[in-house]
């Protein structure tokens, strides 16, 4: 897939701007992600964001780290952090911007170890696209942790997206189909993964984890942790 989104990110640090950043979807008109959003500072993040750096400890793994904001915060509490990428434009503003550890990877090829947090944060966890690669994504994590270590991350609840619609798709309705469109350039389609509470709760239970929520809005997104049984 084309890194339209790394290039956006790459543009933006470069020049203090980038051209406006498009997110196609399958199911209404699409939306633009301000780029700038990649780049706030600890006083710009909500709460949701807030509360998991406070959960971080020991060593931390960030997937899906993007310009590298989360990373620099950790940073600045002096944890030791690696932030893991698979853009690599993405990757290099994070390596010029003072992220120490930056690695450009597959999350799916990873083969770190040792790790006492991962992290993943604005939906990163929806790198997994599906909740079978969710199901493979958690068995994957318990290879890469410490043998205490904890999972952090946010997702919701988007069944409100079928409010209008006769029926939920016949596939589950949190697996979304997005294109990235920038400067006319577009990415591929690709599977965004977001999973309602209840469905987190039982595929974690199956593949060995116990689940504990960390914060929750009106808006039913919410920030779990979890740990192996």
């Amino acid at each position: 897939m084309s890194d339209v989104l790394g290039q956006a990110i790459w543009d933006y640090f470069s020049n203090g701007r980038a051209a406006k950043l498009w997110i196609h979807n399958k199911y209404g008109n699409k939306e633009e992600m301000p780029v700038s959003t990649y780049f706030r500072n600890a006083q710009s993040m909500t709460q949701l964001e807030l509360t998991a750096l406070e959960y971080c400890q020991g060593r931390v793994l960030e997937i899906g780290a993007g310009a590298g904001s989360h990373a620099l915060e950790l940073q600045s509490r002096k944890i030791d952090v690696t932030a893991l990428d698979i853009s690599a434009k993405a990757s290099e503003v994070m390596k010029l911007r003072g992220v120490k550890k930056v690695e450009v990877q597959d999350i799916f090829s990873y083969q770190g170890s040792g790790y006492d947090t991962l992290l993943l944060l604005m939906n990163g966890i929806g790198v997994t696209a599906n909740l079978q690669r969710l199901s493979k994504f958690l068995q994957l994590a318990k290879n890469w942790m410490s043998a205490k270590g904890q999972l952090i991350f946010d997702s919701s609840d988007v069944a409100y997206l079928y409010e209008n619609s006769d029926a939920l798709p016949a596939y589950y309705y949190g697996e979304i189909s997005y294109c990235y469109e920038y400067k006319r350039q577009k990415s591929d389609w690709f599977t965004w993964l977001y999973v309602d509470l209840e469905t987190l709760t039982a595929i974690a239970e199956k593949e060995g984890w116990q689940r504990q929520v960390l914060f929750i809005d009106e808006f039913d997104q919410y920030l779990v942790r979890l740990t192996r049984l």
